[in-house]
């Protein structure tokens, strides 16, 4: 799943975000009683991704940056680009609510950006592609997490108030898959809760390898023996995910991104590109600040 990056924000402030999140992860019995509440109403999707890049950029020291800088990088780029990312794909920047917190892919924790917004699926998926086409990454992660037919499996890790961290996260995310192999594919944090999702792929087989009694069998026995922070089992349930992504490899110039917004001479493509401009100016002197190059 992918990560995120900027100064952590103060657990304060990111509570109200993770309040929302909370009164839509529930289990399927608790949803169904609460159905007409305003946060289910509401239509929330949630986007995953990362403001460093990925591909496209020649930065060879940058797998060894600290989350710190990841994250001092993630909030500049949530200031200056993403708002022009949104607008140009017809998302106001207003409907966004964003936060940098602490993200697992593949057994390492970055710093990842989290926007939030009530729109529908079509314009979710427009957005993810679009802000995966300028960072260039290789995908974006799509949940609404109130959705009745979500097929997907999530398992939320609850952590005494004030304990997680980025550290106490990618001991925990390593320690799980050490527990059992496919619980080291991703997560998400929000305050003191640390969210997996058995993402599956379009044919419904779980990326991680693991059914959903399995990948929840292996983060209970995890969390029962990882000290001293001894964190609880929350929830469990189903929600609604997926990737939105490029194959750089045989898509070098993100064609897969493109066609989804509608081709190389789409406007939006042409105004994503002169985005992208900017962006590549602050991964510059990000690399030259923090020793990327």
């Amino acid at each position: 799943m992918p990560s995120t990056n900027r100064p952590l924000l103060p657990q304060a402030a990111s509570r109200p975000f993770a309040r929302r999140l909370h009164r839509v992860l529930v289990p399927l019995a608790a949803a169904l009683i609460a159905f007409t509440t305003p946060a289910l109403a509401e239509n929330r999707v949630l986007l995953s991704y990362e403001a460093t890049p990925s591909h496209g950029f020649d930065l060879p020291k940058i797998a060894s940056a600290s989350y710190q800088d990841r994250a001092a990088f993630a909030q500049e780029i949530l200031e200056a680009i993403v708002p022009k990312i949104s607008e140009a794909v017809g998302v106001a920047p207003s409907a966004l609510e964003t936060e940098v917190t602490p993200g697992g892919y593949m057994l390492k924790t970055n710093a990842s950006l989290q926007s939030e917004s009530e729109i529908d699926d079509a314009s979710a998926d427009r957005l993810a592609a679009a802000l995966g086409y300028v960072f260039r990454q290789d995908s974006v992660l799509v949940s609404r997490f109130d959705d009745p037919k979500g097929k997907t499996f999530y398992v939320t890790v609850s952590f005494p108030k004030d304990t997680l961290d980025a550290k106490t996260a990618q001991s925990f995310f390593e320690k799980a898959d050490a527990t059992k192999k496919g619980l080291g594919g991703g997560y998400t944090a929000f305050a003191d809760d640390q969210i997996f999702l058995n993402v599956t792929d379009e044919a419904g087989k779980p990326y991680s390898g693991l059914d959903d009694k399995a990948f929840l069998e292996g983060l209970t026995q995890t969390a029962a023996t990882f000290a001293p922070n001894k964190p609880e089992i929350s929830q469990s349930g189903q929600v609604n995910a997926r990737f939105v992504g490029n194959d750089w490899e045989k898509s070098a110039k993100g064609e897969d991104y493109v066609k989804a917004l509608g081709g190389a001479d789409a406007p939006v493509v042409k105004a994503l590109d002169a985005i992208e401009g900017d962006y590549a100016r602050h991964v510059e002197e990000a690399a030259k600040r923090y020793g990327w190059k």
